[in-house]
Formats: structure tokens, C-alpha cells, sequence
């Protein structure tokens, strides 16, 4: 039975994004959402939580959860990015599989098959950076598949795409249009995820730090938001405290950067400021586009050691302890 107010010829289905790091899971999100929902980065294992992706065309809805990379490593944080992607297959009708055209290709398979260690149901291979591979049409992706298939029996089809230029995307919309089944939108009024905007504020702090920091340092950073006051709705978040602020600031924001060490710090910040600067002035731009008004963003740099091993902490991140999990600190 449709919900109330509803179309009738409503159809909805929801689509799981899956692949290793740096494949191109959240380019290719952000073009079918038309807009940079998604972070995207040049470094690997950016997205770091699973979070839904809302597109209305016509009357269908599609879903996409967005999941980290898969891959293989044994810290905590690592062992909790692949329990979301794994969560992420769970109750979707479809699972998109992207494979990075411009590396190995049947070893990507092998890994997830190792990693995910699950069944999947109904699953659509997606080809990725055909933008990048000479002549990729003389490639046997047919029989790639084919051979595939003996890892993974649930592949159906596949599609070769380039998220930079748009490329065939349109294929993949079309078919997922096709499949989807007659229902109610689980998403209303214009909702495009299930994260809140202190999620994705959050989301493109960290974003811009991993663009302008360099080598390893990205991957030792968190971001937390400490304050979120909405002045659009006159109404605070958690933690805030209740201030005047002026009309034409839409929300006034205050962060943390938390890295692993003190020497970190330093970098972090950068001479007289100039570095954590940058990371605001970017974010700021980003946040301000969501939020459709001004930003005003308080950044500044905390030093939590091993953040990334503590429970409290991963938890605040949305990292729940996965099935692999080793004993963690408790403390902040």
C-alpha cells in the first residue's frame, strides 16, 4: 500500500556502491547525484562511513550507499571501514561492483571476493576510468566477466564508464530505472541522504585536509564537530550554546582536526595559521553551497594519541566495532 500523498506510480530501489580504494566509488556517486555529496580525494580510503545517496528520476527513487574501499589491513579503524561495507550489501537489490580499468583488473576481483567473504546477491559489474585506458574497447571485458563469474556467481551484467566525462553513466541509470519495483519513496521532501549536514560538514573539513596535507598524515586524521548552530531553523544542536548570532550567518560551526601526535599538530596548523586556514577557507565554500547561506566555520587542533584504535572515539566517527574488532581503548 502507498503512503498517503504519495504518486502511485512511485518505484523505488536501492543500490549498493562496492569496490577496493580509490576506484571510484564516490566520483561516480557524485555524478549521478548531479552535485559533490560525496568526498572525493586523489588519496586512497577516503570514504571512511556508509551513508545513503538519494536521486529521484521521474517517479523512481534510487538509493545508493555509498561504502569505503575495501582492502586489506589490520588496524581497528581498517578492520571497521570494511564492517560498513560489508553492512552496506545488506537489504539492497542490487549491488554495483566498480573495477578500476586502469589496474589489474581480475585481481581487483579476487581481493573483494577474499575480503567481503560473504555472498552477494544480484550483483552489476561497473568498469571504471575508461577515460584513462587507451583504446579500452579492445579490452575482453567479456570474458573477464565470464571468468569472474566463478568468484562471484551473482554478477549479471556490466557497464564501462568514465565518472570525469560522463560517459555511459546514463546506461546505468536507465537499467536501475527499469528494475526498480512499484512502492513508496523511503525518502521524502527533497531529503537526498540519511546523514545530517553536521555529518557532511564534518565530511568536507576532512576532506580539504587530505587534499592540502601530504605522504601519510591524512590517514591519522578525524574531524569532529563540536558545535552546530543552525540560525535558519533558530534552533541549536547538541553541545551548543544558546548566543546571539547575526541573520545573514546561516550556521556557525566549530570543529575539531584531531591527529595522533604533537609534532602533527604543528603541521597541521602551519606557519602562523596558514595551513588550517586554507582547510577552512575550502571547507567553508563547501559547507556554505549545502547549507545555502553563510558559514561561519571554527576550526582549530586536537592531539588524541591512537584515535584511531580508541572505542569512544571511532564510535563518535560512526565506526561500530566490527565482527574482527581487537580490544580497544575505552577512554577518550
Amino acid at each position: 500500500m502507498l503512503i498517503e500523498h504519495q504518486h502511485p506510480s512511485n518505484k523505488s530501489i536501492m543500490v549498493s556502491v562496492l569496490g577496493a580504494p580509490n576506484v571510484g566509488k564516490s566520483s561516480f556517486v557524485n555524478n549521478l547525484m548531479g552535485f559533490d555529496l560525496s568526498v572525493v580525494t586523489n588519496k586512497p580510503q577516503t570514504t571512511r562511513n556508509k551513508f545513503h545517496c538519494v536521486i529521484n528520476i521521474d517517479h523512481t527513487e534510487i538509493i545508493l550507499v555509498d561504502t569505503p574501499g575495501v582492502h586489506v589491513n589490520k588496524k581497528e579503524i581498517n578492520k571497521r571501514m570494511n564492517e560498513q561495507a560489508k553492512e552496506g550489501v545488506q537489504g539492497t537489490d542490487i549491488n554495483l561492483l566498480l573495477i578500476d580499468l586502469s589496474k589489474e583488473i581480475f585481481k581487483q576481483f579476487t581481493e573483494f571476493k577474499d575480503i567481503m567473504k560473504t555472498d552477494l546477491n544480484r550483483t552489476w559489474v561497473v568498469f571504471t576510468k575508461t577515460d584513462k585506458v587507451e583504446d579500452f574497447e579492445k579490452l575482453p571485458l567479456d570474458e573477464v566477466v565470464e571468468k569472474a563469474k566463478t568468484l562471484l556467481p551473482s554478477i549479471e551484467k556490466f557497464f564501462s564508464i568514465s565518472s570525469k566525462t560522463g560517459d555511459n553513466i546514463h546506461l546505468i541509470t536507465g537499467a536501475l530505472c527499469d528494475e526498480a519495483q512499484s512502492g513508496p519513496h523511503l525518502y521524502t521532501d527533497g531529503a537526498v541522504s540519511n546523514k545530517s549536514e553536521r555529518f557532511f560538514v564534518a565530511e568536507y573539513i576532512r576532506e580539504q585536509a587530505f587534499s592540502i596535507l601530504k605522504e601519510e598524515l591524512p590517514y591519522e586524521i578525524a574531524v569532529t564537530v563540536e558545535e552546530f548552530m543552525d540560525n535558519r531553523k533558530k534552533g541549536f544542536s547538541k553541545g551548543a550554546a544558546e548566543r546571539t548570532i547575526k541573520p545573514s550567518i546561516a550556521s556557525m560551526i566549530s570543529a575539531s582536526i584531531l591527529v595522533n601526535r604533537a609534532s602533527q599538530r604543528a603541521i597541521v596548523v602551519g606557519s602562523k595559521g596558514s595551513v588550517i586556514k586554507e582547510i577552512g577557507t575550502r571547507a567553508r565554500k563547501k559547507i556554505e553551497s549545502m547549507v545555502g547561506g553563510q558559514v561561519h566555520l571554527n576550526l582549530h587542533v586536537k592531539v588524541s594519541p591512537n584515535w584511531f584504535k580508541n572505542n569512544f572515539v571511532l564510535e563518535e566517527l560512526g565506526l561500530p566495532r566490527a565482527t574482527d574488532s581487537s580490544r580497544v581503548w575505552r577512554k577518550k
